[in-house]
């Protein structure tokens, strides 16, 4: 089985990792809540640490858990016929997974895959969705995320369907940048592949593109973002669209 078809298994929570209790926080929606607010949820946050390659929700399936990233980055994946899964979104510390249980849903729409490890506070969905439903702030800090998730899953469609394949890596290889806020990353091109919709060969063509034109490195798995400015300019005109509209994650 694939690492990119786990089954869904909470993670654990860390040793070395303790939950913030006091303002503010990493996650900017929790970091948007005014104190007295974070200090009535703490009871029923709980501090994990994601690994690269868990799937921490299942597409058709009830989410158990909504999660809050601080370092780490999770990837919203669509399933198609046969079993072929690509990236419709990316999630930092920006957002939160589990979105749809706010808006009434039952079932996810997406996969939820943790594309670079990192920790991140979770807390069960149906006592999300009650604090969802009695605080203000917070519902109003979540569909503000909402509309900008949106945005995001509209234009990465819009993306993939008019531009060609090297200015789509260099906007996810930006977009990743952004909400890890670091120019060094793992990434595989199995994951790269997901994110672009394409197969491996698309994405090997694309990324020596530009390595040879010294924008990014990459080794074993490791990439780094050489010149940034650079890479931006071989970037699509999404990628200044959207940082313009909403401002970086």
């Amino acid at each position: 089985m694939s690492a990119y078809a786990q089954p869904v298994k909470p993670p654990l929570p860390p040793k070395n990792y303790m939950l913030p209790t006091h303002l503010p926080v990493a996650n900017k929606i929790l970091g948007a809540l005014p104190r007295s607010d974070y200090q009535r949820l703490l009871p029923h946050l709980e501090a994990v640490e994601l690994s690269e390659g868990d799937v921490i929700g299942e597409s058709g399936e009830m989410p158990r858990y909504v999660y809050f990233p601080a370092d780490a980055l999770l990837s919203l994946l669509s399933l198609v016929d046969g079993g072929e899964v690509f990236s419709v979104a990316l999630v930092g510390r920006e957002g939160m997974s589990g979105v749809a249980s706010a808006l009434g849903g039952q079932l996810s729409p997406y996969r939820t895959l943790v594309l670079s490890s990192g920790t991140a506070i979770r807390m069960k969905a149906k006592l999300f969705v009650k604090e969802f439903r009695a605080s203000e702030v917070l519902r109003n800090a979540v569909l503000r995320y909402v509309l900008s998730l949106t945005v995001q899953i509209s234009e990465n469609a819009a993306c993939n369907r008019f531009h060609v394949i090297e200015q789509r890596l260099a906007r996810w290889l930006l977009m990743m940048r952004d909400r890890l806020s670091s120019d060094h990353f793992h990434v595989t091109h199995e994951m790269l592949g997901q994110l672009l919709g394409v197969r491996r060969v698309g994405v090997t063509n694309a990324a020596l593109e530009l390595k040879h034109r010294t924008l990014i490195d990459y080794s074993r798995g490791a990439l780094d973002i050489t010149d940034g400015p650079g890479l931006q300019l071989a970037a699509c005109a999404c990628y200044r669209m959207a940082d313009g509209r909403h401002g970086r994650a």
